[in-house]
């Protein structure tokens, strides 16, 4: 049987299932990847586990998050991060060392492999021809303690790039494109598989761009076939033994097939505030900016700063703009440094910041309020930039770059200057002394945690109940994001391993006072909260699930989930339902309450639920979509529950 190259990955790490769209399946996982915004909670899981060293092949902790050290609270838990990368056998890369999605393809990427990641854009790393899937933390826990991971068989999406990009459109184009055609759910049970002649046109970092931002299309995953191109990148890394050629078999078919003919695209900018909210730039062009910010993980190669950088080289920025450059690893800075790059962005009147994601997640950088910012980063969730009334653009570095010159979105087309040709230093900086290696076992068992004041140990949570009567505390429409159910930022995330404090942020973009009225019933009834489709889409940060856990949330009823979300609900204990007939959703109002009875029994033996609505005279059908397994971890209350059931 011919095989693209996304079955050949699974085929090659199946543990149970077979390759049947829709059928659960368990993964080996060769590598897992995780930051300091999620890893506090997965360090915390491993301790409470049990767990005495990782047993995946590379395992990497990262601190690229939370580098804003405005009081002890983060380089306290840098501290502690640090402590349990040594004492579990993980590398560890430190602040200042860069993103952890390309500091990890620079250093541990190796195609062939499967990779689980605690941050939603883990998928970036498809670009090196890795099955690289982005899940709760707790998932990535159970990972580095060897066990597989469990997850519903995608379709494949074959997508065949044909032509070559027209000057001044770049990867980021391509993605947008594709986000313009099917929005934030199109990829939502897909590996999107890239393949065709386009990709002879395309870097390693190229596709990294459009790998990561397949996140924003809640695809499962992203796949590039491991080429020349990768091992042309590897070699530039010192890592050309690592390559492996990954392709798909002549005559492999795919679920569903697309075409983007290159040779087409324009440059594209995705409006406030939504990632799927795409359109060509001619449709926006005029509008006035406040900042221009390059860097993040969508855009974080060499060719995006110098790019920007010869944009601006030798003028300077519009008056009021604030032109803000993010590199995205100290590798890559070094070199921009040396070939000048960063001296013609200083004189232009940019401003340089640390390697990190920073403004990407809400850790400085927040525009003004009432202005426009124009952004390279994956997200323009509302609030993500640090500033709740934000009104964000996405784009490319060209567009990016343009715009900061004359204040304004701008077309880099009508640019008064060739198209730059960049080329990539042949011998570029190869820098892992900030990337720790582990320490061997003997050693790393003398470790201790460093536990600083902030830290806080992940509270019990009793098992499912069989009978619920539960508030209706909140109701949200389509396309809820994990942002806005816990915002990320400077404010909120140095609280990340302190659930009491984080679960005070909880919703409080959409209903300042959710957390009071929660806390008011969370010993007694609970509460539920109802939403519409694409609940949860966004950030795999499980403190979005397990924040209103802990403030009693017990039933979500939706349409539809996002994958990583709906993976954390059930983590942590939190019964997901969805509407038999959506048409219920409209009969639904905050302040109902539902009634659900005989949960215990129902769960194992059928998919149906009823519940009334108190007061109303009225039944609804519910909905569930639980494997054995998932239908277990939520009677024991969540997996930690139900780790420690089976030891």
């Amino acid at each position: 049987m011919a095989l693209n190259a996304a079955q050949k990955l699974i085929k090659e790490h199946l543990v149970s299932g077979d390759l049947t769209p829709g059928e659960e399946i368990s993964l080996a996982v060769d590598q897992t990847l995780t930051q300091d915004a999620t890893g506090t909670m997965v360090m915390l899981e491993l301790e409470a586990m049990g767990i005495e060293r990782a047993k995946t092949e590379a395992s990497a902790q990262y601190v690229d998050h939370n580098v804003i050290q405005e009081d002890s609270k983060n380089p306290d838990d840098h501290l502690f991060l640090e402590s349990a990368a040594k004492r579990f056998g993980l590398h560890f890369s430190r602040p200042g060392n860069g993103v952890s999605h390309p500091v990890h393809m620079q250093r541990l990427a190796v195609p062939g492999k499967t990779l689980l990641g605690s941050d939603s854009h883990t998928c970036a790393n498809g670009c090196m021809g890795m099955l690289a899937m982005g899940a709760g933390g707790i998932d990535v826990t159970m990972a580095i303690a060897g066990e597989p991971y469990h997850v519903k068989m995608p379709e494949i999406w074959g997508v065949k790039l044909t032509g070559e990009l027209p000057d001044w459109v770049g990867a980021k184009d391509i993605i947008l494109e594709f986000l313009r055609r099917h929005d934030v759910k199109g990829g939502v049970g897909k590996i999107i598989e890239y393949y065709g002649p386009g990709l002879e046109q395309l870097s390693a970092m190229d596709r990294h761009v459009i790998a990561n931002m397949g996140a924003e299309l809640g695809a499962t995953a992203s796949v590039f076939p491991s080429d020349e191109e990768v091992k042309r990148f590897l070699k530039t890394q010192g890592r050309e033994e690592d390559w492996r050629e990954l392709k798909a078999d002549e005559g492999a078919s795919y679920d569903m097939e697309e075409e983007i003919d290159l040779s087409s695209l324009v440059p594209m900018i995705a409006k406030p505030s939504s990632p799927g909210n795409v359109v060509p730039i001619t449709e926006v062009e005029g509008e006035p900016i406040y900042q221009s910010y390059i860097g993040s993980s969508a855009n974080p190669g060499y060719k995006d700063f110098a790019m920007a950088a010869e944009i601006v080289k030798g003028k300077q920025i519009a008056s009021g703009v604030s032109y803000d450059i993010n590199p995205t690893s100290r590798q890559m800075l070094t070199d921009l440094v040396q070939n000048g790059h960063i001296a013609s962005l200083l004189t232009s009147g940019a401003r340089l910041h640390q390697a990190g994601c920073n403004g990407c997640i809400g850790m400085g950088q927040a525009p003004a309020s009432g202005r426009n910012s124009l952004r390279t980063t994956p997200r323009n969730f509302p609030g993500r930039s640090g500033t709740q009334e934000d009104s964000v653009f996405l784009c490319g570095p060209e567009v990016a770059a343009a715009s900061a010159l004359y204040g304004k979105i701008t077309d880099p087309r009508k640019l008064d200057m060739d198209y730059p040709r960049i080329t990539e230093p042949d011998e570029p900086t190869v820098d892992f002394r900030l990337l720790e290696e582990p320490l061997p076992f003997e050693k790393a068992k003398e470790v201790e945690l460093h536990k600083g004041p902030n830290i806080a140990s992940i509270p019990n949570m009793e098992p499912l109940p069989d009978e619920m009567n539960v508030p209706v505390l909140l109701k949200v429409g389509d396309n809820l994001s994990t942002d806005e159910i816990l915002a990320g930022g400077a404010r909120v995330l140095p609280y990340r391993s302190n659930l009491p404090e984080i679960s005070k942020f909880a919703f409080e973009i959409l209903h300042e006072d959710y957390y009071d009225r929660a806390m008011d019933i969370r010993d007694t009834t609970g509460h539920a909260i109802v939403g519409g489709s694409n609940y949860g889409q966004g950030s795999s940060r499980e403190h979005a699930a397990l924040a209103p856990r802990f403030l009693g949330l017990r039933v979500v009823i939706v349409k539809d989930f996002a994958r990583i979300h709906l993976q954390n609900l059930i983590n942590f204990g939190i019964l997901p339902l969805t509407f038999a007939d959506e048409n219920d959703f409209a009969d639904v109002e905050k302040g109902d309450v539902i009634e659900l009875n005989n949960i215990r029994d129902t769960l194992g033996k059928t998919s149906e639920l009823t519940a009334s609505l108190q007061g109303k005279d009225k039944e609804i059908r519910l909905r569930h979509a639980l494997t054995e397994r998932q239908v277990d971890i939520m009677l024991a209350g969540g997996l930690i529950n139900w780790v420690k059931d089976k030891q």
